[in-house]
């Protein structure tokens, strides 16, 4: 879907104080941005924040970075969050929004930076073969996550295909899955935020596949 350039989106964002408008700037001191050494979780691609602001109120004792690559996305999800807190009487200390081309994700985190958690919720599935290596869970991806993510990525879709080539991505790269489940809203799993698109997917009567999976145990990431 095309989306229409808004001129007032991204002085909107500048004037927004958990806004980063240079996130390479801080790679290897993100919490150092937070001012406290609390876990950082990251959602790649959040959209209109439908996830994130469920986030910040349901995982309180975190620090969360939302990132997108549309200022026009971006900043919904600033208004979003921005209503989530004051209904939940909260300030922004623990979270940020971004705008940053999530292939190029090594430039903005390094690996003192200790992600514990990698979100990636309904990206564009890229069904044609060309594009497969655009997919945010393909190995090219996959790869420039592994320096920083010292934890879990949790991965949510409504496609087939990407989510049994992703399984494939994902031993390839050295990930383990800890968790998996084809029927996600059957499953029991306790700890789930519903998304505006899970929502549309489930109405059209599709399943929502969704796995968690960690890096497999080597010397060099135990340490």
């Amino acid at each position: 879907m095309r989306i229409r350039c808004k001129p007032w989106a991204r002085p909107e964002l500048e004037a927004c104080p958990f806004f980063i408008s240079e996130p390479a700037s801080h790679r290897n001191h993100w919490n150092e941005v937070f001012g406290n050494d609390r876990p950082i979780w990251l959602e790649l691609g959040c959209g209109k924040g439908g996830f994130a602001s469920q986030a910040v109120i349901h995982w309180p004792d975190v620090n969360f970075i939302a990132i997108d690559i549309k200022n026009e996305m971006l900043v919904l999800a600033k208004r979003k969050i921005e209503a989530a807190l004051q209904e939940n009487s909260r300030t922004a200390d623990q979270v940020r929004v971004m705008i940053f081309n999530i292939s190029h994700m090594e430039e903005a985190f390094g690996p003192d930076d200790r992600i514990g958690r990698i979100f990636i919720n309904f990206c564009n599935p890229w069904p044609k073969g060309k594009h497969k290596k655009r997919r945010l869970t393909h190995p090219r991806q996959l790869v420039q996550y592994k320096p920083f993510l010292k934890g879990e990525l949790w991965f949510k879709t409504d496609d087939d295909e990407l989510f049994e080539e992703t399984l494939e991505y994902l031993d390839e790269c050295g990930f383990e899955v800890t968790y998996l489940t084809r029927d996600l809203h059957s499953s029991g799993f306790s700890d789930n935020l519903e998304t505006e698109h899970e929502r549309m997917f489930t109405e059209e009567g599709k399943n929502i596949k969704f796995l968690i999976a960690r890096q497999k145990p080597t010397e060099e990431n135990e340490l």
